[in-house]
This record gives C-alpha cells, sequence and structure tokens, in this order.
C-alpha cells in the first residue's frame, strides 16, 4: 500500500549576520545552510497497517508525512501510496488518503463543524445515505452528537479534534496519516480518540502511519514502530523488539514480608525505589541473577517480579543519547 525509497528531503535556508551591516553583506554574497529534513527513508506499509513513527522533533516524522500526502516534493528518492506517486496529486489518489495534522485546523473556524462536513460530502462524492450513516456513527462513538452544529471556535480541544478527525474519515479513505491526533488533550478525549483509531482500522482494513509524542499511543495502538532520529530510520520492527534491543536493564520489584535495616538495603545497588513492602531495582540485564540471588539471601523476600523497561523510558533514554550504540538485530 505505500512503498518508500531513499526518500531525501533537503531545506535550504538564507543565513545572515546580524544588524544592517550583515543585511548589506547578504544582499551580494548570499550565504546557505542546507538541512536533511529526511534522510534516505526507506520502507514499506502493507494494506491495513496502523505503523507508529517515532521520534523528537526535528527527527523527520513530519516531514515524512507530508511528502507522502503529496503536500512537499522530496529533493530525490521514490515513493508510492496506493499505486500513486504523491506530488503527482491525482485526483484519485487525494479522494481516498486524510491527512490529520493535530497542531492544523481543516474546519472553518467560524461555521459548525456540520457545515464543514457538508463540504466534504460534496468534494468526496459521498450519497446521502451514506453521509447521514457515517456521520451518525462516528458522532455518536466519540460522544460529540450534541457539539456538530456548534461553532468551531467555541468547542473545547478535544470536541474540535474529535471533528477534525471525523470530517478525515467520513469518504472512509484507504490511507490515513495521522500526525500527534491526540497532542495537548486530556486523558479521556485521549482515550476516546484511541478507541475510535482502532475500531476504525480494525472495521474497515485503512492503512494508518500514527506519529505521537504520547507513548499510550503508540503502545494502545501500534505492533510496528518506525523510529526516526536526525532524518534516518533507526529502527522499524516490532514494539516490543524496540524495547528489548534498545533496553539495557530490566525493572525488579522485590515484595517483602518486613523491611530490613537501613544499612542493610543501603548496601544494595540499582535500587530506583522503595516502598512500604517493596524495593524496586533499575538493573542491567546481565546483574539480574546476582541482584535476585542477594535479595533471597539478605531479605525475607515474598514475591519477585522482572519487567521490561516503561517503553516511554527506552525512547527518552534513545533520544537523550544515553543508548548511543545501537545493537545488532
Amino acid at each position: 500500500m505505500i512503498h518508500v525509497e531513499s526518500l531525501t528531503k533537503i531545506f535550504r535556508t538564507h543565513k545572515k549576520d546580524a544588524g544592517l551591516v550583515g543585511s548589506i553583506k547578504s544582499l551580494f554574497n548570499r550565504q546557505y545552510t542546507e538541512f536533511k529534513a529526511a534522510d534516505s527513508v526507506t520502507f514499506s506499509i502493507p494494506e491495513g497497517a496502523l505503523v507508529g513513527m517515532l521520534g523528537a522533533n526535528g527527527a523527520g516524522k513530519t516531514t515524512t508525512l507530508k511528502m507522502l500526502s503529496g503536500l512537499l516534493y522530496p529533493t530525490s528518492g521514490i515513493a508510492t501510496v496506493m499505486g500513486y506517486v504523491p506530488w503527482q496529486r491525482d485526483n484519485e489518489f487525494r479522494r481516498n488518503f486524510s491527512l490529520v495534522m493535530g497542531q492544523r485546523n481543516q474546519l472553518w473556524w467560524d461555521l459548525p463543524a456540520a457545515d464543514s462536513f457538508l463540504l466534504n460530502k460534496e468534494m468526496y462524492r459521498i450519497s446521502d445515505g451514506d453521509y447521514k450513516n457515517r456521520l451518525l456513527k462516528m458522532s455518536e462513538h466519540l460522544d460529540i452528537a450534541d457539539k456538530l452544529h456548534v461553532q468551531v471556535r467555541k468547542l473545547s480541544l478535544g470536541e474540535r479534534m474529535k471533528c477534525e478527525l471525523i470530517g478525515a474519515l467520513l469518504h472512509y479513505p484507504k490511507v490515513v496519516f495521522l500526525d500527534e491526533p491526540t497532542i495537548g488533550l486530556d486523558i479521556v478525549a485521549q482515550h476516546a480518540l484511541r478507541e475510535f483509531i482502532a475500531q476504525f482500522n480494525k472495521e474497515h482494513g485503512t492503512t494508518i502511519i500514527l506519529t505521537s509524542h504520547y507513548m499510550d499511543d503508540i503502545e494502545a495502538l501500534c505492533e510496528r514502530v518506525i523510529l526516526m532520529d536526525e532524518g534516518r530510520i533507526q529502527f522499524d520492527g516490532g514494539l516490543n523488539v524496540l524495547v528489548d534491543r534498545f533496553s539495557h536493564e530490566k525493572v525488579v520489584t522485590i515484595f517483602l514480608d518486613e523491611m530490613p535495616d537501613k544499612k542493610t538495603i543501603e548496601d544494595m545497588e540499582h535500587i530506583v525505589e522503595i516502598g512500604e513492602d517493596r524495593i524496586v531495582f533499575k538493573v542491567p540485564k546481565q546483574e539480574i541473577a546476582g541482584i535476585t540471588t542477594r535479595c533471597l539471601g539478605n531479605f525475607s523476600v515474598r514475591d519477585i517480579t522482572i519487567s521490561d523497561m516503561p517503553v516511554e523510558e527506552v525512547i527518552r533514554e534513545i533520544f537523550s543519547g544515553k543508548t548511543v550504540e545501537i545493537p545488532e538485530a
């Protein structure tokens, strides 16, 4: 459904020294800098897949989606979406995809969302019956039916994003790009949008690429993730594989019948939390056996759990530079 090969986008920007002298110099000797927003990006996504795209700000996620949407021309490389070259902007291609950006509005600000939906109905040639059925089903699922005739400017952020999503999906597109759809939303609104996206993908087999800064979005919706950094893909695979490859530590929780004395606890390494009946360690994988053995020998242990690092913490460590070496698969 989506095929990308060596897709590259270079932005060229004018560089000028401050002040009047710098302005005059730039008239006669203009200097430029180049920035690779996307650097040889290559991946393929089959029909019906829901793939998460992760990366820090400036990693190249949004630039890649804009090229796949036809909003940007690449500097080099090739891409096809549903068999079409996106930046050629074929009418049939545009009828069958949607782009939702959490920080951009597609609805008319001064009109009720229902009016924008009617415009979409005509643009995408949706029949009267399909339009009524789809709008009723989506608005009820998102619990927004009573807000469709309220000016968009008067809606809350969560209500507005629900309407944005309805407007983008009314024509049942085959491919959807969701760029930070839950940004700025409260927990309840985030949960509602996640449920809606998951159900839509399941019912209609829509191919979806989702970018998000919220790891809950990725964990709840995506089995496969593409990790980008500085315009390049650093990882493409299962979310569980990502955690296993990039996390060099495990969380070991020791549940106790009674707490030991302070000195015994102080002699232990890698402690990150002490509770009323538990001690939590963040332990390098190769030291797990040693830590658990010491705990069994020194503490009155009721239970032991060993779990992976939280995905959000793994991603944070990758982009903070703590995970500097990418292990081989």
